[in-house]
């Protein structure tokens, strides 16, 4: 029977337990998104812990296309010293250590950059309209660009001593947004059908098996569903976890939704049926259905809070690794307390600011989680019982700073 603290290879990399944490965003970069030394310390902190495998935050592989303030930048080799001591944390305890590559397209707050791109121009539902504009429609040349951009981007990684990288191809970032007939209109060889939908993806991982070596491991994280009405279908769905299967993919991350559906931070998870829920992980029924599909690893990342559950998902089958991400922020050494049969602690509830359409949007789901990293970094202990309603005021004031910064930059170089 398989067990949480089995080991697993993938590409002759070998992995000590089924453990890895899920990416979440540690907004610890400066404005020139470099990794520093508070990157150093967390990570290390999660590999002391008995982790057998981090997926980095969101790394952005276009400057020009940030998510949010605080986000590690990796499109030259300038920051390549201080990715190297990334990779080397890693390497030290025994720990695989992937890249999360992004390029968020749409999903970037009004004034961060200088424009937003998307696959087409559509504009966000009206309650995310006053925080996110519409998009520019990306050009031809604009498209290869970017996946280009996503293929140096791992060599750099892979030269830096990173075992992998994964493409982010869910939560509606740019991959995502391509892959949905809500965000995607083209009527080119980019858009329409779902084999077209499909091709970008497609391409980017041709190009970074291209550009990175045999060893390398390349994964991605797919949505389950969109969560949203004219989304997706599930023969969509299905299309596109069997294509980049038969394409060489070493490992899929099974999540879903986007910020105006964000079932990954378990939104949905009180309308799902009484048999999931006592599995657990809000994909796994999903994940039982793809297993019979692809021949590649699967990761279900999302509501494991057991090691008796953790255990069952991977006995039945329906996942090779058990993916956990926020409980990682509150218990830095959950690694070997699971290992040692202990259930996660802090099961920590939907964040809540108590101000409707902020908590609507599910955005602290991702800042309150990024300032407990933050203590961490310092070498403080996390705090379960920090108030969402202060650290989302001190987000507000760093996010305007920035976004003040950004334009004045922007009118320097014009």
């Amino acid at each position: 029977m398989s067990q949480i603290g089995d080991t697993r290879s993938i590409r002759d990399i070998h992995f000590k337990n089924r453990i890895i944490k899920g990416a979440m965003s540690e907004a610890l970069a400066n404005t020139a998104g470099t990794p520093n030394d508070a990157h150093f310390k967390l990570y290390e902190a999660w590999a002391k812990g008995g982790l057998g495998c981090a997926i980095t935050g969101n790394v952005m592989v276009d400057y020009r296309a940030k998510n949010e303030p605080g986000v590690v930048v990796v499109e030259t080799e300038r920051d390549l010293d201080a990715l190297r001591q990334w990779a080397d944390v890693g390497q030290r305890y025994g720990m695989v250590q992937l890249v999360q590559l992004s390029h968020p397209g749409r999903q970037c707050p009004k004034g961060l950059n200088k424009e937003t791109v998307a696959p087409s121009a559509v504009p966000f539902s009206p309650a995310l309209a006053m925080s996110f504009g519409t998009p520019r429609a990306l050009r031809e040349d604009e498209i290869q660009d970017i996946i280009q951009r996503f293929a140096t981007s791992a060599a750099i990684c892979e030269k830096a001593g990173f075992e992998g990288v994964q493409l982010h191809g869910a939560h509606g970032y740019l991959i995502s947004q391509f892959l949905s007939p809500l965000t995607n209109k083209r009527q080119d060889q980019w858009g329409g059908s779902i084999e077209n939908r499909t091709r970008f993806l497609l391409e980017i991982y041709q190009a970074v098996r291209a550009a990175t070596s045999d060893k390398f491991i390349i994964s991605v994280k797919l949505n389950s569903a969109d969560f949203q009405r004219g989304g997706m279908t599930e023969d969509d769905v299905l299309y596109v976890f069997k294509a980049i299967d038969d394409a060489g993919i070493d490992l899929i991350e099974i999540s879903g939704g986007s910020y105006e559906a964000p079932a990954m931070a378990g939104v949905k998870q009180d309308q799902r049926k009484a048999s999931t829920i006592a599995r657990e992980a809000y994909f796994l029924d999903f994940a039982d259905k793809i297993r019979k599909e692809v021949k590649c690893h699967l990761m279900v990342t999302g509501g494991f809070r057991t090691v008796a559950g953790m255990n069952a998902a991977l006995a039945s089958g329906a996942c090779d690794f058990i993916g956990i991400a926020r409980p990682f922020a509150v218990e830095t050494d959950l690694g070997n307390k699971l290992i040692a049969g202990q259930d996660v602690r802090y099961a920590v509830d939907k964040i809540k600011t108590g101000i409707p359409m902020i908590d609507k949007m599910a955005i602290m789901e991702i800042i309150w989680y990024a300032a407990q990293f933050k203590e961490i970094a310092k070498g403080n202990q996390p705090n379960p019982k920090l108030s969402p309603l202060k650290v989302f005021l001190h987000y507000l004031k760093g996010n305007v700073k920035a976004v003040i910064k950004g334009q004045l930059n922007s009118r320097k170089s014009a």
